[in-house]
């Protein structure tokens, strides 16, 4: 485990499934290879499979240790950025009613047309949080935001291999852009 100032990351050895084993000298590093990879089903795409890695790991183990994986519960995602719309695509794979929070009502048709999410509201518009006191069971809030109610150490090897069977068994893929190296340039300005 690399180590960091509040949280351990650890190393990831991604595989298909079927992959030969990594096959090294030392049989240190052959140990904690077999031990620490994390094998992306044949039928994932490896591309759909890399935001998992960061995103969907933090956003799936904190939904499973808070027992937001209960089917026909209810939950908030305030923010839909990279963590929001992951938040929405594990909620629905979970059978959960989702409700966006967002300032931008930019952000709606996304939300519903293309994340499937249940319920849109502009979080300044007092009207519609008025109407949805006490709607909702969960909340996860990643927006930017300067208030903690608890934090979350990225999930482990275990989590992120249930995270990426669970994804693939489902046929659930994030949303990505595939850039060629060729416009790697564009895309850092673009972006």
């Amino acid at each position: 485990m690399l180590r960091g100032e509040k949280s351990a990351i650890p190393l990831l050895y991604l595989a298909r499934v079927g992959d030969p084993t990594f096959h090294e000298d030392a049989g240190l590093i052959k140990k904690q290879a077999a031990s620490n990879h994390t094998l992306i089903p044949a039928n994932y795409p490896l591309a759909s499979a890399a935001p998992l890695l960061r995103a969907g790991i933090t956003v799936y183990a904190s939904m499973v240790r808070h027992k937001m994986n209960q089917p026909g519960k209810s939950l908030g995602v305030i923010g839909l950025g990279g963590l929001g719309h992951m938040a929405v695509k594990f909620s629905k794979a979970f059978g959960l009613n989702v409700t966006i929070f967002s300032t931008s009502i930019s952000k709606k048709e996304e939300a519903l047309s293309q994340l499937g999410a249940d319920n849109f509201v502009v979080s300044s518009d007092r009207s519609q949080m008025k109407a949805l006191v006490k709607s909702v069971e969960f909340i996860i809030d990643i927006a930017s935001r300067m208030k903690t109610f608890s934090g979350s150490v990225t999930g482990g090897t275990k989590d992120i291999q249930e995270m990426i069977d669970f994804f693939a068994s489902n046929g659930i893929h994030p949303m990505i852009e595939i850039i060629p190296i060729q416009s790697a340039n564009e895309a850092i300005e673009r972006y």
